[in-house]
C-alpha cells in the first residue's frame, strides 16, 4: 500500500474553502475590515487626542469614581509607567485593540453562556467546539484570519476573539448554573418577569464567577498581543517582536512590562465597573 494514501493534510481541504470564501464574500470581509478599522481608529483618536498627562488624570478620576481612590492610584501608576517607558503610542494602540477584542468576545460569549446554562443540549454541543478552540495553538488562528483579511489589525482581532471566547463562555455557563434555586423560585413566586429575574437576581448572584471569566478573557487577549505583532497589528506586540528580532533586551522588557500594566488597568477598571453596576442594580430604589 502506498503510504501517501494514509497521510492526512487538513490544509488540502481547508485552503479551497478559504479561497472560495475570498472569491464569494470579499465585499462582506471588506465591510467588516472597514468597520473594525473605523472603531479602532475612533478609540485610538480619543485616547491620543489629549496629552498623556490629561488622559492619565481622566482615567484615574473615572477609576476612582467607579471603585475608590486605590483603583485610581493603580490606574494612574499603570498608565504612568506606559508613558515613562516611552511606549505611550504603542500602549494606546494595544489598549484600543484589546478593548475591542474583549468587548466582542464578551458580546458573543455572554448570551451563549446564558443559553447554554438553560439548555443542556446546547451546552453539550458547544463543549467539543470550545475544547478545540482552547487546545489549538493560538498562532494557528492567525493563518486563516490573514488569508481572509490580509495583514493588519483585523486578523489580530479575529484571532483574539476566537481565543478569548471559550473561557468567558464556559465561566458564564457555570456562573448561571450555580445561581441558587431558592432565589429563582423566590423571584417567580413574587411574579417577577424573566427579564427582571435575570437582571435583579441571576446576574448579581453570578457576578463573582463572571468576573473571573472576564479576567481570563482579558489576560488571554493580551497574550495574543505579542502574536498579533507578527501580522502587522502594531502596538506593544510589535515592540516585543522588534526587541526579539534585534536582540534588544531593554526594549522587549519595557514592552512586556507595559503589557502587564495594561492588563492590570483593564482588569481592575472592568471589575470595579461591574461590581459598582451590580451594587446599584440590587440596591433598593
Amino acid at each position: 500500500m502506498n503510504p501517501d494514501v494514509l497521510k492526512f493534510s487538513p490544509g488540502s481541504y481547508l485552503a479551497p474553502g478559504v479561497d472560495w470564501l475570498n472569491a464569494n464574500f470579499h465585499p462582506l470581509f471588506s465591510a467588516i475590515t472597514r468597520l473594525i478599522e473605523a472603531v479602532l481608529g475612533t478609540i485610538e483618536a480619543a485616547l491620543l487626542f489629549a496629552p498623556a498627562a490629561v488622559v492619565i488624570v481622566l482615567v484615574a478620576l473615572v477609576a476612582g469614581w467607579l471603585a475608590g481612590w486605590r483603583l485610581a492610584l493603580v490606574a494612574a501608576a499603570s498608565l504612568g509607567f506606559c508613558y515613562l517607558s516611552g511606549l505611550w503610542l504603542a500602549s494606546m494602540q494595544t489598549l484600543a485593540l484589546v478593548t475591542v477584542s474583549v468587548t466582542l468576545s464578551v458580546a458573543i460569549a455572554f448570551p451563549l453562556g446564558i443559553l447554554a446554562s438553560r439548555y443542556k443540549a446546547l451546552e453539550v454541543s458547544l463543549r467539543p467546539v470550545l475544547d478545540i478552540m482552547q487546545t489549538v495553538p493560538p498562532w494557528v488562528y492567525l493563518i486563516p484570519a490573514v488569508m481572509i483579511f490580509s495583514l493588519g489589525r483585523v486578523p489580530a482581532i479575529i484571532a483574539t476573539i476566537v481565543y478569548g471566547v471559550p473561557p468567558m463562555l464556559r465561566l458564564t455557563t457555570l456562573a448561571f448554573k450555580q445561581v441558587p434555586r431558592d432565589l429563582l423560585e423566590l423571584g417567580q413566586a413574587i411574579g417577577a418577569p424573566p427579564r427582571a429575574i435575570l437582571v435583579k437576581i441571576e446576574i448579581p448572584a453570578a457576578t463573582p464567577t463572571l468576573l473571573v471569566g472576564l479576567n481570563q478573557c482579558i489576560l488571554l487577549s493580551l497574550a495574543m498581543v505579542v502574536l498579533a505583532g507578527l501580522v502587522g497589528a502594531g502596538g506593544l506586540g510589535a515592540e516585543v517582536t522588534r526587541g526579539l528580532t534585534r536582540m534588544e533586551m531593554g526594549l522587549g522588557l519595557r514592552a512586556g512590562l507595559a503589557i502587564v500594566a495594561v492588563a492590570i488597568l483593564l482588569d481592575r477598571v472592568s471589575k470595579g465597573a461591574l461590581q459598582g453596576r451590580t451594587t446599584r442594580a440590587v440596591s433598593p430604589a
